[in-house]
């Protein structure tokens, strides 16, 4: 993994590979930052820069023996600790190294769903448990075979629970030349023993700019399309992975539709447009539908706050919100906004399509009558 191969993030790689030229590397990181933000796949490109063998100014070379091997995840010298789904005590995660190489090369924008998909997880519950931390602690305890570094990459270390008191001690006091790179998305579901003892690298979620270009030079994605994509995922590239299934759907022209009918009570379009449309969208667009409109009805709070410099849509989504914003009060704003995150989360849980969008739909007919 190169840096190069990270979409965005260009000031957070800058930062690293500047601490790697001015020899500034802690020996232990905390890679903090949103789901689909690429903060592992930075953690990766990081540590195969500090090893590379002919490292160049702005990235890895990509050829030499470390990086070949980095590129395979079989680096000797690399080690990866991650939640898993242990069906013996004595499981650690290089159980399950093969199904994690096969993941990661696949998606390195990985979230703990698609994890627990690759490895058949089911409802059972993730986490790092003490063999693994008693395996780590006698990997890490052996010399580095080739690299300059060894490097021990700990994806979603807040499953680690009290557990990893066992690796304070290795973390504080490593061995020479041994370097943590922690990767988390929760910072509060941490433990405190352990933030305190590592450096935070504060990563953001991907760059709406930076997202559409990826869509539309490598997915081939007309720029209507990935703008849309970009907005909705919220700069969440795992998220797009799962919004790419269908790129058909124009979200914005359908939320309108059905705005404008509950706004005038419409009753009889509003129970066509729930069966002929949005009963039709299946499950997984019913979501991202949903994920648009709790996106649009925040960028309309944040114009109606006097924010509109922090409101980046496209022309026709910005007019939009500059007609809606002077309709309703902020509390109705929000109102509809919590409607739209309940609706999710009945959809998420495989509720009736028709009963409940038509359900959501009464409740703004009545949110939208308080004016």
């Amino acid at each position: 993994m190169q840096f190069r191969d990270i979409i965005g993030q260009e000031k957070i790689k800058e930062q690293l590979i500047r601490t790697v030229k001015e020899n500034r590397v802690s020996h232990a990181q905390l890679f903090l930052g949103p789901e689909g933000s690429g903060s592992l796949p930075l953690a990766l490109a990081y540590a195969q820069y500090i090893n590379c063998e002919q490292r160049l100014d702005h990235d890895s070379c990509g050829h030499c023996a470390s990086c070949r091997k980095y590129g395979k995840l079989i680096h000797p010298d690399l080690h990866f600790s991650y939640p898993f789904f242990a069906a013996h005590k004595e499981d650690t995660a290089s159980t399950f190294m093969e199904e994690w190489r096969h993941s990661f090369l696949s998606n390195p924008y990985l979230n703990l769903d698609s994890w627990r998909h690759s490895l058949d997880g089911g409802n059972k519950q993730a986490n790092i448990n003490i063999a693994e931390c008693h395996h780590i602690i006698q990997k890490l305890s052996l010399k580095a075979f080739e690299a300059t570094y060894k490097v021990l990459i700990m994806w979603l270390p807040e499953f680690l629970d009290k557990e990893g008191n066992t690796l304070l001690k290795l973390i504080e006091e490593p061995p020479e030349r041994t370097l943590f790179l922690l990767v988390t998305q929760n910072q509060d579901q941490l433990l405190n023993t352990i933030i305190s003892r590592t450096q935070l690298v504060k990563i953001n979620a991907i760059d709406r700019e930076s997202l559409t270009q990826y869509l539309v030079q490598e997915k081939g994605l007309d720029q209507a399309k990935a703008t849309q994509l970009a907005y909705i995922s919220g700069g969440n590239m795992q998220q797009v992975q799962s919004l790419l299934t269908d790129t058909s759907n124009n979200y914005f022209d359908l939320f309108v539709q059905w705005l404008r009918l509950c706004f005038g009570a419409k009753v009889l379009d509003i129970l066509a447009l729930v069966d002929e449309e949005l009963a039709k969208l299946g499950r997984e667009n019913q979501k991202s539908f949903l994920l648009y409109a709790i996106q649009m009805m925040r960028e309309v709070i944040l114009f109606k706050a006097g924010a509109k410099h922090l409101v980046h849509l496209p022309e026709a989504e910005l007019l939009f919100v500059e007609k809606f914003a002077p309709l309703y009060s902020t509390d109705q704003l929000a109102a509809c906004v919590q409607i739209f995150e309940k609706t999710s989360y009945y959809v998420e849980r495989n509720a009736n399509p028709k009963i409940l969008f038509l359900d959501v739909s009464l409740q703004l007919i009545v949110l939208f009558k308080k004016r």
